[in-house]
Protein backbone atom coordinates (compact mmCIF):
# COMPACT_ATOMS: atom_id res chain seq x y z
CA UNK A 1 0.00 0.00 0.00
CA UNK A 2 1.36 3.41 -0.99
CA UNK A 3 2.42 5.78 1.77
CA UNK A 4 1.02 9.17 0.79
CA UNK A 5 2.18 12.15 2.84
CA UNK A 6 -0.25 15.06 2.42
CA UNK A 7 1.08 18.61 2.78
CA UNK A 8 -1.42 21.49 2.84
CA UNK A 9 -0.04 24.71 1.37
CA UNK A 10 -1.96 27.57 3.03
CA UNK A 11 -1.86 30.15 0.24
CA UNK A 12 -3.62 32.87 2.22
CA UNK A 13 -3.92 36.64 2.30
CA UNK A 14 -2.90 38.02 5.69
CA UNK A 15 -5.14 40.15 7.85
CA UNK A 16 -4.43 43.59 9.30
CA UNK A 17 -3.16 42.40 12.69
CA UNK A 18 -1.49 39.51 14.45
CA UNK A 19 -4.81 38.58 16.00
CA UNK A 20 -6.48 38.40 12.59
CA UNK A 21 -3.63 36.26 11.31
CA UNK A 22 -3.86 34.00 14.34
CA UNK A 23 -7.59 33.48 13.88
CA UNK A 24 -7.37 33.04 10.11
CA UNK A 25 -4.41 30.69 10.49
CA UNK A 26 -6.23 28.50 13.00
CA UNK A 27 -9.29 28.28 10.75
CA UNK A 28 -7.09 27.38 7.76
CA UNK A 29 -5.37 24.62 9.72
CA UNK A 30 -8.73 23.15 10.70
CA UNK A 31 -9.77 23.15 7.06
CA UNK A 32 -6.46 21.57 6.03
CA UNK A 33 -7.08 18.77 8.53
CA UNK A 34 -10.53 18.19 7.03
CA UNK A 35 -8.75 17.65 3.69
CA UNK A 36 -6.65 14.91 5.29
CA UNK A 37 -3.40 16.88 5.62
CA UNK A 38 -0.47 15.48 7.59
CA UNK A 39 1.38 18.83 7.53
CA UNK A 40 0.07 22.39 7.14
CA UNK A 41 2.54 25.03 5.93
CA UNK A 42 2.17 28.82 6.04
CA UNK A 43 3.75 31.42 3.74
CA UNK A 44 6.76 33.39 4.94
CA UNK A 45 6.44 35.46 8.12
CA UNK A 46 2.69 34.86 8.49
CA UNK A 47 2.46 36.63 11.87
CA UNK A 48 3.01 40.03 10.24
CA UNK A 49 2.02 39.27 6.65
CA UNK A 50 5.68 39.71 5.74
CA UNK A 51 5.83 43.22 7.18
CA UNK A 52 9.22 44.35 8.51
CA UNK A 53 8.85 47.82 10.09
CA UNK A 54 11.67 50.23 9.33
CA UNK A 55 11.61 51.66 12.83
CA UNK A 56 13.53 49.38 15.21
CA UNK A 57 11.15 49.88 18.14
CA UNK A 58 8.17 49.07 15.92
CA UNK A 59 10.01 46.03 14.55
CA UNK A 60 10.70 44.74 18.02
CA UNK A 61 7.09 45.37 19.03
CA UNK A 62 5.92 43.32 16.02
CA UNK A 63 8.29 40.43 16.82
CA UNK A 64 7.25 37.36 18.79
CA UNK A 65 9.06 35.12 21.24
CA UNK A 66 9.09 31.39 20.57
CA UNK A 67 6.92 30.96 23.66
CA UNK A 68 4.48 33.72 22.70
CA UNK A 69 0.74 33.04 22.65
CA UNK A 70 0.70 33.36 18.85
CA UNK A 71 3.35 30.69 18.26
CA UNK A 72 2.32 28.26 21.00
CA UNK A 73 -1.31 28.42 19.85
CA UNK A 74 -0.26 26.48 16.76
CA UNK A 75 1.51 23.89 18.90
CA UNK A 76 -1.69 23.33 20.87
CA UNK A 77 -3.66 23.20 17.61
CA UNK A 78 -1.25 20.65 16.12
CA UNK A 79 -1.87 18.35 19.08
CA UNK A 80 -5.63 18.88 18.88
CA UNK A 81 -5.76 18.15 15.15
CA UNK A 82 -3.14 15.38 15.15
CA UNK A 83 -1.42 17.28 12.31
CA UNK A 84 2.03 18.89 12.05
CA UNK A 85 2.04 22.67 11.50
CA UNK A 86 4.82 24.87 10.10
CA UNK A 87 4.06 28.36 11.43
CA UNK A 88 6.12 31.37 10.32
CA UNK A 89 6.69 34.61 12.19
CA UNK A 90 8.94 37.56 12.91
CA UNK A 91 10.92 36.16 15.83
CA UNK A 92 12.09 38.27 18.76
CA UNK A 93 15.87 38.08 18.72
CA UNK A 94 18.92 40.21 19.43
CA UNK A 95 20.39 42.34 18.02
CA UNK A 96 17.59 42.26 15.41
CA UNK A 97 14.52 40.04 14.89
CA UNK A 98 14.69 36.91 12.71
CA UNK A 99 12.57 35.48 9.89
CA UNK A 100 11.62 32.13 11.42
CA UNK A 101 9.59 28.96 10.95
CA UNK A 102 8.66 26.70 13.86
CA UNK A 103 7.51 23.17 13.04
CA UNK A 104 5.22 21.49 15.55
CA UNK A 105 4.67 17.77 15.23
CA UNK A 106 1.23 16.18 15.49
CA UNK A 107 1.66 15.87 19.27
CA UNK A 108 2.24 19.60 19.64
CA UNK A 109 5.99 19.39 20.26
CA UNK A 110 8.19 22.00 18.59
CA UNK A 111 10.68 19.79 16.75
CA UNK A 112 12.31 22.36 14.46
CA UNK A 113 13.08 26.07 14.69
CA UNK A 114 14.69 27.49 11.59
CA UNK A 115 15.67 31.12 10.94
CA UNK A 116 16.28 32.19 7.35
CA UNK A 117 20.01 31.96 6.59
CA UNK A 118 20.07 33.89 3.32
CA UNK A 119 18.28 37.08 4.33
CA UNK A 120 17.62 39.47 1.44
CA UNK A 121 20.20 42.02 2.55
CA UNK A 122 19.72 43.99 -0.67
CA UNK A 123 16.24 44.88 0.64
CA UNK A 124 14.30 45.28 3.85
CA UNK A 125 15.65 42.07 5.40
CA UNK A 126 18.86 43.97 6.13
CA UNK A 127 16.83 44.89 9.23
CA UNK A 128 16.91 41.26 10.44
CA UNK A 129 19.41 38.85 11.98
CA UNK A 130 20.24 35.97 9.62
CA UNK A 131 20.01 32.39 10.82
CA UNK A 132 23.24 30.49 11.31
CA UNK A 133 22.54 26.91 10.15
CA UNK A 134 20.20 24.46 8.42
CA UNK A 135 18.45 21.65 10.30
CA UNK A 136 16.77 18.35 9.51
CA UNK A 137 14.61 16.49 12.03
CA UNK A 138 12.60 13.26 12.20
CA UNK A 139 8.90 14.08 12.00
CA UNK A 140 6.43 11.46 13.14
CA UNK A 141 3.42 11.30 10.80
CA UNK A 142 0.58 8.92 9.97
CA UNK A 143 2.96 7.55 7.30
CA UNK A 144 5.68 6.87 9.86
CA UNK A 145 8.79 8.95 10.46
CA UNK A 146 9.79 11.38 7.71
CA UNK A 147 13.03 13.36 7.72
CA UNK A 148 12.05 17.03 7.26
CA UNK A 149 14.14 20.16 6.76
CA UNK A 150 13.38 23.79 5.97
CA UNK A 151 14.47 26.65 3.76
CA UNK A 152 12.81 30.07 3.50
CA UNK A 153 12.28 31.88 0.19
CA UNK A 154 15.68 33.29 -0.95
CA UNK A 155 17.48 30.26 0.54
CA UNK A 156 16.21 28.39 -2.51
CA UNK A 157 18.55 30.37 -4.77
CA UNK A 158 21.63 28.81 -3.19
CA UNK A 159 22.15 25.14 -4.13
CA UNK A 160 24.09 24.66 -0.90
CA UNK A 161 20.91 25.12 1.17
CA UNK A 162 19.10 22.07 -0.17
CA UNK A 163 22.36 20.14 -0.55
CA UNK A 164 23.13 20.49 3.17
CA UNK A 165 19.62 19.36 4.06
CA UNK A 166 19.96 16.33 1.78
CA UNK A 167 23.29 15.46 3.40
CA UNK A 168 21.56 15.67 6.79
CA UNK A 169 19.09 13.06 5.55
CA UNK A 170 16.13 15.24 4.54
CA UNK A 171 13.43 13.54 2.49
CA UNK A 172 11.13 16.57 2.43
CA UNK A 173 11.98 20.28 2.60
CA UNK A 174 9.35 22.85 3.62
CA UNK A 175 9.76 26.28 2.02
CA UNK A 176 7.68 29.25 3.23
CA UNK A 177 7.81 32.00 0.59
CA UNK A 178 6.91 35.64 -0.10
CA UNK A 179 7.85 36.69 -3.63
CA UNK A 180 6.64 36.31 -7.23
CA UNK A 181 6.92 32.64 -8.17
CA UNK A 182 7.70 32.93 -11.87
CA UNK A 183 9.24 30.33 -14.17
CA UNK A 184 12.85 30.85 -13.08
CA UNK A 185 12.14 30.53 -9.36
CA UNK A 186 9.95 27.51 -9.97
CA UNK A 187 12.80 26.02 -11.98
CA UNK A 188 15.12 26.57 -9.02
CA UNK A 189 12.82 24.52 -6.80
CA UNK A 190 12.51 21.84 -9.49
CA UNK A 191 16.31 21.73 -9.73
CA UNK A 192 16.82 21.50 -5.95
CA UNK A 193 14.39 18.57 -5.80
CA UNK A 194 15.92 16.80 -8.83
CA UNK A 195 19.60 17.13 -7.93
CA UNK A 196 19.07 16.05 -4.31
CA UNK A 197 16.27 13.49 -4.82
CA UNK A 198 14.12 15.21 -2.20
CA UNK A 199 10.57 16.46 -2.01
CA UNK A 200 10.10 20.23 -1.83
CA UNK A 201 6.85 21.92 -0.76
CA UNK A 202 6.66 25.72 -1.14
CA UNK A 203 3.88 27.93 0.20
CA UNK A 204 3.53 31.48 -1.15
CA UNK A 205 1.07 34.33 -0.61
CA UNK A 206 -1.62 34.65 -3.30
CA UNK A 207 -2.16 37.48 -5.74
CA UNK A 208 -3.38 40.51 -3.80
CA UNK A 209 -0.42 40.41 -1.43
CA UNK A 210 2.21 42.94 -2.59
CA UNK A 211 4.93 41.40 -4.75
CA UNK A 212 3.37 37.91 -4.59
CA UNK A 213 1.38 35.85 -7.09
CA UNK A 214 0.55 32.50 -5.49
CA UNK A 215 1.80 29.50 -7.47
CA UNK A 216 2.66 27.52 -4.37
CA UNK A 217 4.21 24.30 -5.55
CA UNK A 218 5.42 20.80 -4.75
CA UNK A 219 8.10 18.72 -6.46
CA UNK A 220 8.80 15.10 -5.51
CA UNK A 221 12.22 14.86 -7.20
CA UNK A 222 11.40 11.57 -8.94
CA UNK A 223 12.48 12.09 -12.54
CA UNK A 224 12.50 8.48 -13.77
CA UNK A 225 10.39 5.38 -13.21
CA UNK A 226 11.21 1.89 -14.52
CA UNK A 227 7.82 1.51 -16.17
CA UNK A 228 7.97 4.89 -17.94
CA UNK A 229 9.97 5.75 -21.07
CA UNK A 230 12.05 8.90 -20.74
CA UNK A 231 11.58 11.23 -17.77
CA UNK A 232 8.52 12.31 -15.81
CA UNK A 233 7.50 15.74 -14.55
CA UNK A 234 8.60 16.06 -10.92
CA UNK A 235 6.00 18.79 -10.30
CA UNK A 236 3.11 17.21 -8.43
CA UNK A 237 1.31 20.49 -7.68
CA UNK A 238 1.35 24.08 -8.85
CA UNK A 239 -1.40 26.35 -7.56
CA UNK A 240 -2.82 29.29 -9.46
CA UNK A 241 -2.78 32.82 -8.06
CA UNK A 242 -5.94 32.56 -6.00
CA UNK A 243 -6.31 32.36 -2.26
CA UNK A 244 -6.89 28.85 -1.03
CA UNK A 245 -5.55 25.66 0.50
CA UNK A 246 -3.74 23.37 -1.91
CA UNK A 247 -2.95 19.76 -1.02
CA UNK A 248 0.27 18.16 -2.27
CA UNK A 249 0.53 14.37 -2.05
CA UNK A 250 4.01 12.87 -1.76
CA UNK A 251 4.34 9.15 -2.49
CA UNK A 252 6.97 8.29 0.11
CA UNK A 253 7.40 4.68 -0.99
CA UNK A 254 8.10 5.77 -4.57
CA UNK A 255 10.46 8.53 -3.44
CA UNK A 256 12.42 6.22 -1.16
CA UNK A 257 12.78 3.53 -3.79
CA UNK A 258 14.04 6.14 -6.22
CA UNK A 259 16.56 7.46 -3.68
CA UNK A 260 17.89 3.94 -3.11
CA UNK A 261 18.59 3.38 -6.79
CA UNK A 262 19.19 6.60 -8.72
CA UNK A 263 22.38 8.56 -9.32
CA UNK A 264 21.78 11.98 -7.76
CA UNK A 265 21.94 13.21 -4.17
CA UNK A 266 25.03 11.93 -2.39
CA UNK A 267 25.49 8.83 -4.55
CA UNK A 268 28.42 9.93 -6.72
CA UNK A 269 29.69 13.18 -5.23
CA UNK A 270 33.42 14.02 -4.92
CA UNK A 271 33.49 16.49 -2.01
CA UNK A 272 37.28 16.21 -1.74
CA UNK A 273 37.42 18.16 -5.02
CA UNK A 274 35.08 20.97 -3.96
CA UNK A 275 37.46 23.00 -1.75
CA UNK A 276 36.62 26.28 -3.47
CA UNK A 277 33.03 26.01 -2.23
CA UNK A 278 34.12 26.98 1.28
CA UNK A 279 36.39 29.82 0.16
CA UNK A 280 35.08 33.06 1.68
CA UNK A 281 36.84 35.53 -0.61
CA UNK A 282 34.45 37.39 -2.92
CA UNK A 283 35.85 38.77 -6.15
CA UNK A 284 34.43 41.01 -8.86
CA UNK A 285 31.83 41.06 -10.34
CA UNK A 286 30.14 39.74 -7.19
CA UNK A 287 31.28 42.33 -4.64
CA UNK A 288 28.30 44.01 -2.91
CA UNK A 289 28.61 46.75 -0.29
CA UNK A 290 25.58 45.50 1.67
CA UNK A 291 26.84 41.90 2.01
CA UNK A 292 26.88 40.51 5.56
CA UNK A 293 28.52 37.31 6.79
Amino acid sequence: MAQILKVALLQLLPGKSQMENLEKGIAACRKAKSFGADIALFPEMWSSGYCIPEDLDARRAESLALESEFVTAFGKLAAELDMAIGITFLERFEPLPRNTMALFDRHGKRVLTYAKVHTCDFGEEIRLTPGDAFYTVPLETSCGTVMVGAMICYDREFPESARILMLQGAELVLVPNACPMEINRLCQLRGRAYENMIGIATCNYPSGQPDCNGHSSAFDGVAYLPEMPGSRDTCILEADGSEGIFLAEFDLEMMREYRRNEVHGNAYRHPQKYHLLIEETINAPFIRTDYRK
